[in-house]
Protein backbone atom coordinates (compact mmCIF):
# COMPACT_ATOMS: atom_id res chain seq x y z
CA UNK A 1 0.00 0.00 0.00
CA UNK A 2 2.78 2.37 0.91
CA UNK A 3 4.64 1.45 -2.29
CA UNK A 4 1.61 2.30 -4.40
CA UNK A 5 1.25 5.70 -2.68
CA UNK A 6 4.95 6.37 -3.25
CA UNK A 7 4.69 5.49 -6.95
CA UNK A 8 1.61 7.68 -7.38
CA UNK A 9 3.33 10.56 -5.61
CA UNK A 10 6.37 10.27 -7.90
CA UNK A 11 4.16 10.19 -11.00
CA UNK A 12 2.27 13.26 -9.80
CA UNK A 13 5.55 15.12 -9.21
CA UNK A 14 6.82 14.22 -12.69
CA UNK A 15 3.56 15.39 -14.31
CA UNK A 16 3.79 18.70 -12.39
CA UNK A 17 7.40 19.26 -13.43
CA UNK A 18 6.62 18.37 -17.05
CA UNK A 19 3.67 20.78 -17.11
CA UNK A 20 5.75 23.57 -15.51
CA UNK A 21 8.55 23.12 -18.05
CA UNK A 22 6.07 23.31 -20.92
CA UNK A 23 4.55 26.52 -19.54
CA UNK A 24 7.99 28.08 -19.01
CA UNK A 25 9.02 27.23 -22.56
CA UNK A 26 6.52 29.83 -23.79
CA UNK A 27 8.09 32.59 -21.63
CA UNK A 28 11.01 34.05 -23.60
CA UNK A 29 13.76 35.86 -21.63
CA UNK A 30 13.95 39.56 -22.46
CA UNK A 31 17.33 39.07 -24.11
CA UNK A 32 15.65 36.92 -26.77
CA UNK A 33 13.98 40.06 -28.12
CA UNK A 34 15.64 41.67 -31.13
CA UNK A 35 17.32 45.07 -30.81
CA UNK A 36 14.35 47.00 -32.17
CA UNK A 37 11.88 45.48 -29.68
CA UNK A 38 14.25 45.86 -26.74
CA UNK A 39 14.92 49.49 -27.61
CA UNK A 40 11.17 50.09 -27.81
CA UNK A 41 10.83 48.68 -24.28
CA UNK A 42 13.62 50.99 -23.06
CA UNK A 43 11.86 54.00 -24.58
CA UNK A 44 9.11 53.68 -21.94
CA UNK A 45 11.60 53.96 -19.06
CA UNK A 46 12.29 57.29 -17.39
CA UNK A 47 15.75 58.55 -18.43
CA UNK A 48 16.88 58.83 -14.80
CA UNK A 49 17.32 56.48 -13.07
CA UNK A 50 15.72 53.59 -14.98
CA UNK A 51 17.12 53.96 -18.50
CA UNK A 52 20.46 55.08 -17.09
CA UNK A 53 20.64 51.93 -14.94
CA UNK A 54 19.78 49.63 -17.85
CA UNK A 55 22.94 50.84 -19.59
CA UNK A 56 24.97 49.29 -16.76
CA UNK A 57 23.63 45.75 -17.23
CA UNK A 58 25.76 44.55 -20.17
CA UNK A 59 27.40 45.74 -23.40
CA UNK A 60 24.31 45.13 -25.50
CA UNK A 61 21.99 46.98 -23.13
CA UNK A 62 24.50 49.83 -22.89
CA UNK A 63 24.50 50.17 -26.67
CA UNK A 64 20.69 50.13 -26.90
CA UNK A 65 20.01 52.30 -23.83
CA UNK A 66 22.42 54.99 -25.13
CA UNK A 67 21.25 54.78 -28.74
CA UNK A 68 20.63 58.17 -30.43
CA UNK A 69 17.02 57.13 -31.01
CA UNK A 70 16.46 57.31 -27.26
CA UNK A 71 18.52 60.40 -26.41
CA UNK A 72 21.06 62.81 -27.78
CA UNK A 73 24.51 63.20 -26.22
CA UNK A 74 26.72 66.19 -25.45
CA UNK A 75 30.34 65.07 -25.17
CA UNK A 76 33.30 67.42 -25.58
CA UNK A 77 35.78 64.53 -25.64
CA UNK A 78 34.32 62.95 -28.79
CA UNK A 79 36.51 63.85 -31.75
CA UNK A 80 34.47 62.10 -34.41
CA UNK A 81 31.41 64.36 -34.58
CA UNK A 82 30.05 62.38 -37.51
CA UNK A 83 28.65 59.92 -34.97
CA UNK A 84 24.87 60.37 -35.04
CA UNK A 85 23.28 61.99 -32.02
CA UNK A 86 26.56 63.29 -30.51
CA UNK A 87 27.25 67.04 -30.24
CA UNK A 88 30.19 69.10 -28.92
CA UNK A 89 28.07 71.55 -26.93
CA UNK A 90 24.64 71.88 -25.40
CA UNK A 91 23.50 74.78 -27.59
CA UNK A 92 23.92 72.69 -30.75
CA UNK A 93 22.15 69.71 -29.21
CA UNK A 94 19.19 71.86 -28.13
CA UNK A 95 18.85 73.39 -31.60
CA UNK A 96 18.80 69.95 -33.26
CA UNK A 97 16.61 68.19 -30.67
CA UNK A 98 12.97 67.43 -31.33
CA UNK A 99 10.20 67.99 -28.75
CA UNK A 100 10.27 65.15 -26.24
CA UNK A 101 13.97 64.32 -26.70
CA UNK A 102 16.33 63.62 -23.83
CA UNK A 103 19.84 65.12 -23.92
CA UNK A 104 22.50 63.27 -21.94
CA UNK A 105 25.38 65.57 -20.97
CA UNK A 106 28.67 63.74 -20.44
CA UNK A 107 30.26 63.80 -17.01
CA UNK A 108 33.69 65.26 -16.42
CA UNK A 109 34.92 68.75 -17.18
CA UNK A 110 32.75 71.86 -17.49
CA UNK A 111 30.28 72.70 -20.21
CA UNK A 112 30.07 76.45 -21.00
CA UNK A 113 26.52 77.71 -21.42
CA UNK A 114 25.13 81.21 -21.85
CA UNK A 115 21.56 82.40 -22.45
CA UNK A 116 20.51 79.14 -24.12
CA UNK A 117 16.81 79.42 -24.93
CA UNK A 118 14.79 76.21 -24.78
CA UNK A 119 11.45 76.54 -26.56
CA UNK A 120 10.51 72.85 -26.82
CA UNK A 121 9.84 70.05 -24.38
CA UNK A 122 13.21 68.55 -23.47
CA UNK A 123 14.85 66.62 -20.65
CA UNK A 124 18.47 67.51 -19.79
CA UNK A 125 20.28 64.81 -17.80
CA UNK A 126 23.78 64.70 -16.34
CA UNK A 127 25.76 61.59 -17.24
CA UNK A 128 27.61 61.17 -13.93
CA UNK A 129 26.63 59.21 -10.86
CA UNK A 130 26.31 62.50 -8.94
CA UNK A 131 25.19 65.95 -10.10
CA UNK A 132 28.62 67.40 -9.17
CA UNK A 133 30.19 65.35 -11.98
CA UNK A 134 28.37 67.25 -14.75
CA UNK A 135 28.68 71.04 -14.52
CA UNK A 136 27.19 73.74 -16.72
CA UNK A 137 29.00 77.05 -16.20
CA UNK A 138 27.52 80.42 -17.11
CA UNK A 139 30.17 83.13 -17.35
CA UNK A 140 29.79 86.69 -16.10
CA UNK A 141 27.94 88.99 -18.47
CA UNK A 142 25.12 86.53 -19.25
CA UNK A 143 21.59 86.91 -17.95
CA UNK A 144 21.24 83.19 -17.33
CA UNK A 145 22.67 79.80 -18.13
CA UNK A 146 19.39 78.37 -19.44
CA UNK A 147 16.16 80.13 -20.34
CA UNK A 148 12.98 78.04 -20.43
CA UNK A 149 9.95 78.86 -22.55
CA UNK A 150 8.45 75.36 -22.57
CA UNK A 151 7.85 72.39 -20.29
CA UNK A 152 11.26 70.86 -19.44
CA UNK A 153 13.08 68.76 -16.89
CA UNK A 154 16.61 68.98 -15.48
CA UNK A 155 18.09 66.03 -13.60
CA UNK A 156 21.45 65.14 -12.07
CA UNK A 157 23.16 68.41 -13.14
CA UNK A 158 25.16 71.21 -11.53
CA UNK A 159 24.45 74.66 -12.93
CA UNK A 160 26.84 77.42 -11.84
CA UNK A 161 26.46 81.13 -12.57
CA UNK A 162 29.16 83.70 -11.87
CA UNK A 163 26.66 86.53 -11.98
CA UNK A 164 22.99 86.61 -12.92
CA UNK A 165 20.81 83.53 -12.53
CA UNK A 166 21.29 79.83 -13.15
CA UNK A 167 17.81 79.20 -14.56
CA UNK A 168 15.41 81.73 -16.06
CA UNK A 169 11.83 80.46 -16.23
CA UNK A 170 9.60 82.30 -18.72
CA UNK A 171 6.79 79.81 -19.25
CA UNK A 172 5.90 76.11 -19.13
CA UNK A 173 6.33 73.55 -16.37
CA UNK A 174 9.95 73.32 -15.24
CA UNK A 175 11.04 70.38 -13.05
CA UNK A 176 14.44 70.42 -11.33
CA UNK A 177 15.24 67.01 -9.85
CA UNK A 178 18.40 66.06 -7.97
CA UNK A 179 20.47 69.04 -9.16
CA UNK A 180 22.89 71.58 -7.71
CA UNK A 181 22.33 75.29 -8.39
CA UNK A 182 25.26 77.53 -7.47
CA UNK A 183 25.73 81.28 -7.59
CA UNK A 184 29.35 82.32 -7.15
CA UNK A 185 30.12 84.29 -4.01
CA UNK A 186 31.29 87.80 -4.88
CA UNK A 187 30.63 91.40 -3.79
CA UNK A 188 27.70 91.57 -6.21
CA UNK A 189 26.02 88.35 -5.11
CA UNK A 190 22.91 90.34 -4.19
CA UNK A 191 22.35 90.53 -7.95
CA UNK A 192 22.55 86.74 -8.30
CA UNK A 193 19.69 84.28 -7.91
CA UNK A 194 19.67 80.54 -8.69
CA UNK A 195 16.08 80.58 -10.05
CA UNK A 196 14.21 83.51 -11.57
CA UNK A 197 10.62 83.15 -12.78
CA UNK A 198 8.89 85.81 -14.88
CA UNK A 199 5.89 83.68 -15.88
CA UNK A 200 2.60 85.58 -16.11
CA UNK A 201 -0.98 84.42 -16.54
CA UNK A 202 -2.57 84.70 -19.95
CA UNK A 203 -5.73 86.83 -20.02
CA UNK A 204 -8.68 84.66 -21.08
CA UNK A 205 -12.43 85.10 -21.32
CA UNK A 206 -13.03 82.14 -18.99
CA UNK A 207 -12.65 82.11 -15.21
CA UNK A 208 -10.47 79.00 -15.39
CA UNK A 209 -6.90 78.97 -14.09
CA UNK A 210 -4.33 80.09 -16.57
CA UNK A 211 -1.64 78.33 -18.50
CA UNK A 212 -0.21 75.91 -15.93
CA UNK A 213 3.22 77.54 -15.68
CA UNK A 214 5.15 76.31 -12.64
CA UNK A 215 8.54 75.38 -11.22
CA UNK A 216 8.97 72.19 -9.17
CA UNK A 217 12.20 71.61 -7.25
CA UNK A 218 13.00 68.15 -5.84
CA UNK A 219 16.00 67.09 -3.72
CA UNK A 220 18.16 69.97 -5.00
CA UNK A 221 21.06 71.82 -3.40
CA UNK A 222 20.90 75.60 -3.74
CA UNK A 223 23.99 77.60 -2.86
CA UNK A 224 24.75 81.34 -2.95
CA UNK A 225 22.78 84.25 -4.31
CA UNK A 226 20.49 86.74 -2.64
CA UNK A 227 17.62 84.22 -2.36
CA UNK A 228 16.77 80.81 -3.77
CA UNK A 229 13.92 82.03 -5.99
CA UNK A 230 13.02 85.43 -7.37
CA UNK A 231 9.61 85.90 -8.99
CA UNK A 232 8.49 88.92 -10.96
CA UNK A 233 5.39 87.36 -12.51
CA UNK A 234 2.28 85.71 -11.08
CA UNK A 235 3.91 82.70 -9.44
CA UNK A 236 4.71 82.48 -5.72
CA UNK A 237 6.86 80.18 -3.60
CA UNK A 238 4.86 77.37 -1.97
CA UNK A 239 5.21 74.10 -0.04
CA UNK A 240 8.85 74.57 1.00
CA UNK A 241 10.69 71.68 2.65
CA UNK A 242 14.37 71.71 3.61
CA UNK A 243 16.52 68.84 4.84
CA UNK A 244 19.96 69.38 6.36
CA UNK A 245 22.38 66.60 5.42
CA UNK A 246 25.89 67.03 6.80
CA UNK A 247 27.24 70.13 5.04
CA UNK A 248 24.44 70.65 2.51
CA UNK A 249 20.85 71.84 2.45
CA UNK A 250 18.45 70.02 0.15
CA UNK A 251 15.31 71.79 -1.01
CA UNK A 252 11.88 70.71 -2.12
CA UNK A 253 9.39 73.41 -3.16
CA UNK A 254 6.98 74.64 -5.81
CA UNK A 255 6.68 77.99 -7.54
CA UNK A 256 3.08 78.03 -8.66
CA UNK A 257 -0.12 80.07 -8.90
CA UNK A 258 -1.83 80.80 -5.61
Amino acid sequence: MEDEEKINSERSTKRFKSKTMKNNSFIAPINNLDDGCLMHVFSFLSPIPDRYNTALVCHRWNYLACHPRLWLRVDQSVKDLSEPGVFPDLKTAVSVARPGDTILIAAGGSHPVSNIQIKKQLCLVGGGELPDETTLICSRGSDSALEFLSTCKLANLTVRAELGCCLLHRSGRLTIDGCVLQCETNPLDFLSCPIVSTARSCITSTPMKSNGDSVTVLHTRIEGGAKAVLTSGDLVLQRVRVIYARTYLYFWFDVDHQ
